[in-house]
Parts: structure tokens; sequence; C-alpha cells
């Protein structure tokens, strides 16, 4: 061992079992089980280093919460209080358009969308870039979550739960390579498919036809296919559509609804499907 990563090996030698190696772990991953199980395993035990390296963000922002001045929260509790008028008088004509919607839906003989599990999760680490765009969230197997789920912030689908440890998981953000949403046109119910281009701020729409009725600043929304994003929850606004008789279809950028650069409180969501299957269980 000591004669092959000496001095004496040379370069060519190392790369070649580096290679190999390599190689046999890809390989070793795609085609056995046990890998799943060791990277699980491995998530688990470097959980605590994801909370110990928050440690020093949460301890500045419980400080600048402390020093902020008495002037700044009575500002702020009078907003506060403001708001929460404005909002209990929507409350009440929500409530009334409820129980006239209730009224129709028994009237047409049908039910409401049942409620959708959901609970908050923190960010404790980001692993972004061009190949592979993930955060690691306060929130594991411990907790119910499962791979899959949808995970969302308060302005719109942020993506999907890949990999879940005890107390941590690894959401693979829409933006990412890998990721595709189902979608539909907020403006006409068209329906096609958002696709991750490598870019916190930039997505494609594949495959989109000359003659689709598409057009800049159309807001996209979850279509509610594959049974892994609830319908209706905002996604993407056009920005760009690039029209070229020549090639077979027409190139369509969109720009992600949720601010994934500064994303630090989100919400996992639990489908209705997962919650059937886990019930058969």
């Amino acid at each position: 061992m000591n004669l092959l990563f000496g001095r004496n090996a040379s370069l060519q030698l190392r790369l070649v079992i580096a290679v190999v190696l390599s190689g046999i772990l890809m390989v070793g991953d795609k085609y056995t089980s046990g890998a799943s199980t060791i990277r699980t395993s491995l998530n688990t035990l470097v959980s605590p280093l994801f909370y110990f390296a928050n440690i020093p963000s949460e301890f500045l922002s419980w400080s600048s919460q402390n020093l902020e001045s008495k002037k700044q929260l009575l500002a702020e509790n009078s907003l506060l209080k403001t708001k929460q008028l404005l909002l209990n008088e929507k409350l009440q004509q929500f409530q009334f358009l409820q129980n006239e919607n209730s009224k129709l839906r028994a009237l047409l003989n049908s039910t409401a969308k049942p409620e959708t599990k959901k609970i908050v999760t923190k960010v404790l680490s980001i692993h972004s870039n061009t190949y592979s765009q993930q955060v690691v969230i306060n929130k594991g197997f411990l907790d119910n979550v499962i791979e899959g789920q949808a995970v969302v912030d308060d302005l719109g689908i942020v993506g999907k739960v890949v990999q879940v440890g005890s107390t941590t998981s690894r959401v693979l953000l829409m933006t990412d390579n890998t990721h595709a949403i189902p979608v539909r046109v907020l403006r006409n119910n068209v329906r096609t498919v958002v696709e991750g281009v490598g870019k916190l701020n930039q997505v494609e729409l594949p495959h989109v036809p000359h003659s689709m009725d598409i057009r800049m600043g159309d807001i996209l929304v979850s279509s509610g296919l594959g049974d892994l994003f609830p319908e209706g929850f905002p996604v993407a606004t056009i920005t760009k559509i690039e029209r070229d008789e020549s090639k077979p279809f027409a190139k369509v950028y969109a720009e992600p609804i949720a601010q994934l650069d500064r994303i630090r409180l989100l919400v996992l969501l639990w489908s209705q499907q997962v919650k059937v299957e886990k019930k058969d269980e």
C-alpha cells in the first residue's frame, strides 16, 4: 500500500486506480440496494454537523432580534394590528363564500378537496452548483418525512424531498437539471412541463409547439398530474419566448416564483395518495 501511493508510484497508475475504484462504486450504487442504506446511514451520522454549523447563524439571528429598538417593535406591532383587522374583514367574506360554496356543492352532489397535511421546516444547509441544486432541512423520517414529498415556500413550489435521514432530509430544488414539474398556464389551462436548467433564476419548457398559446408574463401553476405536487400552486412566470420556424419547437424560458436564492423556512406537503397508501400499510 505504501508503494502504491508513495512517491515511487506514477501519476498514471494512481489515475487508473482511482478511475477503476470510482467505476466500481458507481456500478454498485446503481445495481445494489445496499448503497441506499449506506447513504441513509451516513446522512444520519452527519446530521449533528448540520445543526452545529447552523449555531452561529442562529446566534446572530437571536442577537439581532434582541438589539431591535422598542420604537421599531411598537411600529411593527401597530402595523400587524392593522393587517389583522384587514385580514379579519377578509375572513368574514371568506366564511360567507365558503358557506355559499358548500350550498352549491350540495346542490351539485360534489365534495370539496380534503385538507392537505403540512409541516414547517427550516433550511440548515445549501448545496448549489450547476450540476446539483439541493438544500438540507431539519426534518427527517422521525417527523414522517418520505422521499418524493412536495416542498413549497410562501410564494410557490420549491422542489421535492429526495433523501431522508433520521432528523434531516435533502430537498432537490425545482431548478436542478433532473427536476421536472407538470404545469398548466393559468390564463388558458394549457398543460405543459417545466424543467430545471441548473440556474436558480431560470427554468425551461421543453418541446413547446409553435402553435401553443403561450405569452410573455403567463403564470404557470402545478397541474396536479403525477400525484406529487398538489394542483394550483404557483411555479413560474414566462420571461422569454424564442420562435424559429426552421426548428420544430419554440424555446420558452420562465423564472421561478419562489425565491430560491433566499429560502429559509419551507413547508412540507403530504399528498392524499401518500396518506391513503400509509393507511393501507
